[in-house]
């Protein structure tokens, strides 16, 4: 198959709106979970029920070895990937005084190492095919910096840094990669955030959808999207 599409954390509000739009536009959908599997079988019967393709893969994104040995076993029995979608993540915020060893390792092992966990395996068998979309979900903490999210701004400006990085490497072999860096999207993270502190500094004063953002990478798989690589890309209703 040579439509595939990974999608990392399909089983989260952002994932699952990928998840639906790249089955919409004729990919085959790959969808990874860790440890939540219902809504991703949900999801699985939806797009299936509306005549999509996927499958599901289980891994922890924070273990290195388990990455390589799922990805590698599933390129070998189902082909080299056309485009990976690296959403996984996790915020643990706190004021930095009082951050904790644990919400820092957390959130870089999966929000950064992450990245590199699941892109690595895929880079060589992308490069043979000299084809392919790597798209990197960071965050608009990653490009200001949020107060209380010291750790989350940091695993995200670095994923940014990382994909520029990575974009110089590949060109040449004909694989984009860029970023998207949503603002506040309407899920399940932001729904015990200060709203009332947030909407107003939103110059379009709303919450974004997750389909915005699901949007987005669509458009980057395209193959109108060839000659676009090293960027980053705000949805974020204006906030920066």
């Amino acid at each position: 198959m040579d439509n595939q599409v990974l999608i990392t954390g399909a089983s989260g509000g952002i994932g699952q709106a990928i998840a639906k739009a790249v089955a919409l536009a004729g990919y085959t959908v790959v969808a990874h979970y860790n440890k939540n599997a219902a809504p991703v079988e949900a999801l699985a019967e939806e797009i299936r029920a509306a005549g999509g393709s996927i499958r599901t893969l289980q891994f922890n994104v924070r273990d290195r070895e388990q990455c390589r040995e799922v990805l590698e076993k599933d390129i070998a029995e189902n082909g080299t990937y056309y485009g990976v979608v690296t959403n996984a993540g996790v915020c643990a915020d706190a004021a930095f005084p009082a951050m904790t060893d644990e919400y820092w390792d957390k959130v870089i092992d999966t929000n950064l190492n992450g990245f590199f966990n699941v892109v690595h395996p895929l880079v060589m068998p992308l490069c043979r095919k000299k084809r392919g979309r790597i798209i990197t979900i960071s965050s608009v903490s990653g490009v200001i910096g949020n107060r209380g999210q010291v750790n989350y701004s940091a695993s995200k400006a670095g994923l940014i840094g990382a994909t520029k990085a990575l974009a110089t490497e590949l060109a040449s072999r004909n694989i984009t990669v860029n970023s998207i860096a949503p603002g506040a999207i309407d899920t399940e993270m932001v729904k015990d955030a200060p709203l009332d502190m947030i909407l107003p500094a939103i110059p379009m004063k709303r919450l974004g959808k997750p389909e915005e953002v699901a949007a987005t990478v669509v458009f980057l798989l395209s193959e109108g999207a060839a000659y676009i690589t090293r960027q980053v890309i705000s949805v974020n209703g204006g906030l920066a």
